[in-house]
């Protein structure tokens, strides 16, 4: 229960401030409705940028780690 309550104070105060940013009017029901399912949108749209930029980011951790790991191997080939 406490977190539904959070949901709505956050897509409340989400309501309100978009509504104010794109100057519409609407009442306090539609004001919260609008921060509610607009904080889905926003949560589903972060979580994907967040699993793309992670798939993102092991690439790149494994492209430096696979060149180091080659940087050490040369290095104790050499001696």
């Amino acid at each position: 229960m406490p977190m539904i309550l959070l949901i709505v104070i956050i897509g409340a105060a989400a309501g309100f401030l978009a509504t104010r940013f794109m100057q519409v009017k609407a009442d306090v029901p539609t004001t919260i409705a609008i921060g509610v399912i607009g904080s889905v949108i926003g949560w589903v749209i972060l979580r994907v940028l967040v699993a793309v930029t992670g798939a993102a980011a092991m690439f790149v951790g494994a492209v430096l780690g696979a060149v180091f790991l080659l940087w050490l191997w040369q290095q104790y080939k050499a001696k």
